[in-house]
């Protein structure tokens, strides 16, 4: 069980918004460290949420899909380590029974708790032990309440190196992010687990619409290995008790308060060493501006030459020219740069080399690409590929 921390703070200094708190504990999902979390609202919300599309979405996926039709979600419980997907009826079962059990905790209603569930596919759910430690936690009541927005991002990680929150502030209200995810991020809708928090008054409508917004320009730009999770969940969850603010000031600090979570993530890629961001612009179309994006920061070629700190244009050259149902897209009209040196058409000097090496050293690289095709931009974010991606899933379930 934690020690006990002051009320909504945590071991952190970042406190949560007003009328959140929080649990964490260890529930025997990892060998040590907290792996189970509630953070809840202790009044009604307003909520909006979004999911993975793959066809192997867990049990957590489909559960929270469901309760967050209502847009009234008031918790989030987590449990770190165990997906619980492809684990049949039983897992169903299991993830009903840790929201039925973390509801009875929280003091609120099942169907306003949504839960995330990340780690090993396919393994049962150690339940003996999740039962005994939700017995334990349920005797004490609010009591347990203690933990910070850092305490919980602790609990949620797998094979992250460090905790992921983010706070941004709007009118008299306050928006905290956090997040967890490293691998197995190339999202089609949402991406990892990420959860905001608000006591903004916000409409299930507007609240909805600058979700969506913000997932489509930030984590639906995020890729480390173009895998996309089985568990991968995004939602908001606004109380209210800050009173109202002004939707489109709202939806902006909601997106860049996700774009600083999905950098965060690509800095802490497995294995990862340097964030990389390709920017496309003159593109015909946003989905052909982000699609080109993709395709270079997702090259294990382009992401070698990064970590290597090798300026080797060609391999971004080729990651553009695969996309063969581009077929507008013209050689002659491309430009590429690295930093601010352009590599392609205009091939630098010899004397250059040595810069743009230096460019490919730095801890951020960016990667700048226009097509001559029209006014459409998208920027990515992803990480280099390094020897330890390899180690660290290898070696993941032994």
């Amino acid at each position: 069980m934690k020690h006990d921390h002051a009320f909504g703070q945590g071991s952190d200094s970042l406190a949560w918004p007003t009328g959140f708190r929080a649990y964490t504990g260890h529930g025997g999902l990892r060998e040590h460290g907290d792996d189970i979390s509630i953070v809840a609202s202790d009044r009604p919300a307003t909520s909006a949420a979004l999911f993975t599309q793959s066809l192997f979405a867990g049990p957590a996926v489909v559960l929270s899909r469901a309760h967050a039709a209502g847009q009234n979600l008031r918790a989030v419980t987590t449990l770190a380590q165990n997906a619980n997907v492809a684990t049949g009826r039983q897992g169903d079962e299991n993830a009903a029974e840790v929201v039925r059990r973390a509801a009875g905790i929280a003091g609120i209603p099942e169907d306003e708790v949504l839960i995330g569930s990340t780690g090993v596919i396919g393994r049962p759910l150690p339940m003996d032990t999740i039962r005994t430690h939700f017995d334990e936690t349920a005797k004490r009541g609010l009591a347990v309440f203690t933990a910070g927005p850092l305490d919980v991002a602790r609990a949620m990680m797998t094979t992250d190196t460090r905790p992921k929150t983010a706070v941004r502030a709007v009118g008299q209200a306050r928006i905290v992010g956090i997040a967890k995810g490293v691998g197995m991020l190339e999202p089609n809708m949402a991406t990892m687990l990420a959860y905001v928090f608000t006591d903004a008054d916000m409409s299930p409508a507007d609240l909805d619409s600058a979700l969506r917004q913000a997932v489509d320009c930030t984590f639906n730009c995020l890729s480390v290995d173009t895998d996309t999770s089985t568990s991968d969940t995004v939602a908001v969850i606004a109380n209210g008790a800050a009173g109202p603010v002004d939707p489109a000031e709202f939806s902006g600090a909601l997106a860049d308060l996700c774009l600083d979570l999905t950098q965060q993530m690509a800095r802490d890629g497995e294995g990862a060493t340097k964030l990389i961001r390709v920017t496309v612009a003159e593109a015909g179309d946003h989905g052909q501006a982000k699609r080109i994006a993709k395709s270079v920061v997702n090259s294990p070629l382009v992401k070698t030459a990064v970590h290597g700190a090798d300026p080797n244009w060609g391999r971004v050259l080729m990651a553009i020219g695969k996309n063969t149902d581009d077929t507008d897209i013209a050689p002659s009209n491309v430009t590429v740069r690295f930093g601010g040196i352009e590599v392609y058409p205009e091939e630098p000097e010899t004397d250059t080399l040595d810069k743009l090496a230096g460019i490919m050293r730095q801890d951020e690289v960016d990667i700048f690409i226009t097509l001559g095709l029209g006014q459409a931009e998208a920027t990515v974010y992803g990480c280099d590929l390094s020897a330890d991606y390899i180690r660290v899933n290898a070696d993941y379930t032994t």
